[in-house]
């Protein structure tokens, strides 16, 4: 067929992409294929999206205003974070957090549970307060945290429904700061882990796990609730802007102001511009969670293999995400730290490196993230439920995929 992901490792095998411009030509398409998902931003790394035998559906072209009103956000599945977060702001209101990529679509980040980072921000789902599904006969479903079974329908992996509307919580608009500091020693970032992640609204570690102490920490701060420190737990200021994978030499041309330079939230909280290719590229991406209680001991298992995975990297993320009750959310029933490895395009090397790094991170009940590449999956105890929900809303399976009956339907 010709297309892609956003990384290019995976090619769609579907029959066609068909590209609706309106809500009723979303349902005949629905109502008609045999199979079909939905295409956002195409940003997941695995076949999660994808329609063998069927068709998908690029909503980018489907008309879906946003509305601002009481609070809330309403806008369309396709709609993309950065391209809607100015009129949030112009109106005097913020998102609770966003992620690292403003490029990503809400129904897309929403679905695999992507999240931004903060010891007490969750992740992405949890502002989603509404919903609008297209189901496989191509109805058209209103779904709120009123109904009992939303907390399975929000981190849906597209398996119950084309989503073609969403409302988002708001808050009141905030300015943060962005301060880097380099060469934080392993031991003080250890004995100090709780400090370290209450020391901003968002914090972010960034290693390639075999350097002797951690490359970067990125501290996203309230200019409202900042405070000056004296000593940054052994870490130096930088000494000018930087990028993640700055160890690796890739300059930081394309990253949000840093260096303390106040600005409003949207401008702030993701770590890539819009206008530019966000983080490297030409990558690859994977993701575990472990529960924020196991943080330095899960850090400290993949240090043990830091010989094995740092060939491979271009640089590991770690951040904090406070817990949700989505069925599907990998921070589903408490807060949880995020191991992130953006790799280089290397596929087959990498995946015989993630059976290793998912053995020494077992014990720690690691979730991998659903739209990034792992080779097993996680427990999650609400996954009956989850299942009894797609059975009723899609009893034909219409939405059922490869990777859906891998990773959650069972064969």
């Amino acid at each position: 067929m010709g297309e892609s992901n956003w990384a290019g490792n995976h090619a769609y095998v579907a029959d066609e992409v068909l590209a609706p411009r309106t809500l009723d030509e979303v349902r005949e398409a629905v109502a008609a294929a045999p199979h079909v998902k939905a295409l956002g931003s195409r940003h997941c790394f695995n076949d999660i999206a994808d329609s063998p035998g069927g068709v998908l559906l690029d909503l980018s072209a489907l008309e879906s205003p946003v509305e601002i009103a009481d609070g809330k956000v309403t806008v369309g599945g396709s709609a993309r974070y950065g391209d809607f977060a100015a009129q949030v702001h112009a109106a005097g209101y913020a998102l609770p957090n966003l992620a690292s990529l403003p490029h990503i679509t809400v129904a897309g980040s929403v679905a695999t549970g992507t999240h931004g980072s903060g010891r007490r921000q969750p992740g992405l789902a949890a502002a989603v307060s509404a919903v609008q599904l297209v189901t496989a006969d191509g109805s058209v479903r209103e779904f709120s945290r009123a109904d009992d079974v939303f907390p399975g329908l929000v981190v849906s992996l597209g398996a119950l429904g084309v989503v073609t509307r969403l409302t988002l919580d708001l808050v009141p608009a905030f300015d943060v700061r962005q301060d880097v500091f380099d060469d934080l020693p392993w031991d003080a970032a250890f004995r100090h882990f709780d400090e370290i992640e209450d020391a901003g609204y968002s914090v972010s570690m960034f290693t390639n796990w075999v350097n002797d102490a951690v490359d970067q920490v990125w501290v996203k701060s309230r200019v409202d609730a900042f405070a000056e420190r004296a000593d940054w737990f052994g870490a130096v200021p930088a000494d000018g802007p930087r990028h993640p994978a700055h160890a690796a030499g890739v300059p930081a041309d394309n990253t949000t102001a840093q260096q303390g330079i106040p600005g409003p939230w949207h401008e702030r909280l993701p770590h890539f511009a819009l206008a530019f290719t966000p983080s490297v590229g030409d990558e690859l991406q994977s993701e575990y969670f472990v529960p924020y209680e196991h943080a330095v001991a899960a850090i400290e298992a993949v240090r043990g293999i830091g010989d094995l995975v740092a060939p491979l990297l271009l640089v590991s993320e770690i951040r904090a995400i406070a817990g949700d009750e989505l069925w599907l959310s990998p921070c589903h029933g408490g807060d949880r730290v995020a191991l992130h490895f953006t790799w280089q395009p290397r596929q087959p090397e990498v995946e015989a490196v993630l059976p290793v790094l998912e053995e020494r991170l077992a014990p720690f009940g690691a979730r991998p993230h659903w739209g990034k590449l792992f080779h097993g999956g996680g427990s999650y105890p609400r996954l009956a439920d989850f299942r009894a929900l797609a059975d009723d809303l899609d009893p034909g399976g219409k939405f059922r995929n490869p990777f859906l009956r891998r990773h959650v339907f069972g064969g």
